[in-house]
């Protein structure tokens, strides 16, 4: 069973929820987040990114920045900007991106289920960004921004979402980016059982986004609990926010790949080359119809690409990824990208920048693009459950969860 816990969150008033809510801390840099937290005194950006109140050029990484983070959460529950529930409760939250609509449960989740690989994990994290999101939530005392899970759908927890979706909501608003923000508080008892019972039938769930932080929180419990002699599993460190939505209303966009040379090949050189594993055709459209085809944009042309069949083990719920395919079979071999986790000459554009970012790309500063079909949920949890790790850059999750809509304050 998935245990899924009631808390008593800190909101703001509704008057300021759509000021309030910002993006996540991980999809703007610094300079992106000065800009937009600009003229907005409530904006979340002052506790997710708070070197945007200090100097330009200071260290992430550097003391005052968390150190601002804390005051600036104290300061929004002192003045009224975050207000704490008087009861436990559990939060749903809508998002309306275009004709997609998907709803989620926030509530509190289990560290041990995560320790246990109950809530199953599909990335690799890297240390100096597990560090910074660690200190960020042990100096704030708080899980501010939550984790993204996904579980199986079951058709008892959607019953009880639409039930109380059918009453009031307490937040409504459309955000500067055109996706709409919807959610409910759910205190009344007996609600948050039914929820509860639901979530019993549910064997695992799965990280989706914000690896780093379900790794935070990890970390923050196993802290705690050695400064606790008296530690017997019930402490509010135990459990941390996340956001619960069911698999079939989640929607994954492709991930997409530029390269800023052909590692020293002519065009036709490299034409070539990639026609030994790929079929290769010009493309009226440049979106590819299905997996394991891509679309590649090279001198100011579309071209389709297909994988040949025997070039990738069909069987295998990894390197059978349209990003592995296209990783083994051109970017390596050809192009000589070795890790894309750490090679200068590719980047990473997500789908919801559209393909014109792609062509962008190629007329200032890359020589060839690749347009992805987007990874399923169904891949996703398949890895997991197998136990293994997904390549990098192989999901981009839209839309994004606003920040600041509920807090959870590790103290209930």
């Amino acid at each position: 069973m998935a245990d899924v816990r009631p808390f008593r969150g800190y909101r703001p008033p509704a008057a300021l929820a759509a000021k309030v809510a910002g993006p996540p801390y991980d999809v703007l840099n610094s300079a992106e987040a000065r800009r937009m937290a600009e003229g907005n005194p409530y904006t979340f950006l002052h506790v997710c990114k708070p070197e945007i109140d200090l100097p330009q050029g200071v260290d992430l990484y550097d003391a005052r920045v968390y150190a601002t983070g804390r005051a600036n959460l104290d300061r929004f529950v002192a003045e009224g900007t975050l207000v704490k529930d008087g009861r436990p409760a559990i939060y749903i939250y809508r998002q309306k991106m275009g004709d997609h609509v998907q709803t989620g449960i926030t509530a509190l989740a289990s560290v041990d289920e995560y320790d246990n690989d109950k809530i199953k994990k599909h990335e690799l994290t890297r240390k100096d960004k597990e560090d910074d999101r660690t200190r960020h939530v042990d100096e704030q005392n708080a899980h501010a921004e939550p984790v993204f899970l996904t579980y199986r759908a079951r058709p008892e927890i959607d019953a009880a979402v639409a039930r109380e979706t059918a009453k009031p909501p307490v937040y409504d608003f459309v955000a500067d980016d055109g996706i709409g923000h919807t959610v409910w508080v759910v205190d009344d008892p007996q609600a948050v059982a039914e929820i509860q019972r639901g979530f019993a039938a549910v064997d695992v769930t799965y990280v989706a986004d914000g690896h780093h932080r379900s790794a935070s929180a990890s970390r923050v419990r196993a802290l705690r609990r050695s400064l606790n002699p008296k530690h017997d599993g019930t402490e509010p460190y135990n459990f941390f926010m996340a956001v619960f939505f069911p698999h079939d209303q989640l929607r994954i966009m492709d991930y997409n790949r530029v390269v800023l040379d052909l590692h020293g090949l002519t065009e036709e050189q490299f034409l070539a080359r990639i026609g030994e594993r790929f079929d290769v055709a010009p493309a009226a459209t440049p979106r590819p119809e299905g997996p394991r085809r891509f679309g590649m944009f090279l001198g100011g042309r579309w071209f389709r690409l297909a994988a040949k069949p025997g070039t990738f083990p069909a069987d295998d719920p990894v390197r059978g990824l349209d990003v592995s395919i296209l990783q083994e079979n051109l970017l390596h071999p050809t192009l000589g990208i070795e890790d894309p986790r750490t090679d200068k000459r590719i980047d990473f554009v997500g789908g919801i920048r559209g393909v014109g970012e792609l062509e962008r790309r190629c007329r200032e500063d890359a020589k060839v693009a690749f347009l992805m079909h987007p990874t399923s949920v169904e891949q996703l949890m398949a890895i997991a459950d197998a136990g293994k790790i997904m390549p990098p850059k192989s999901t981009w999750f839209e839309p994004k969860l606003r920040s600041g809509l509920v807090v959870r304050r590790i103290e209930d």
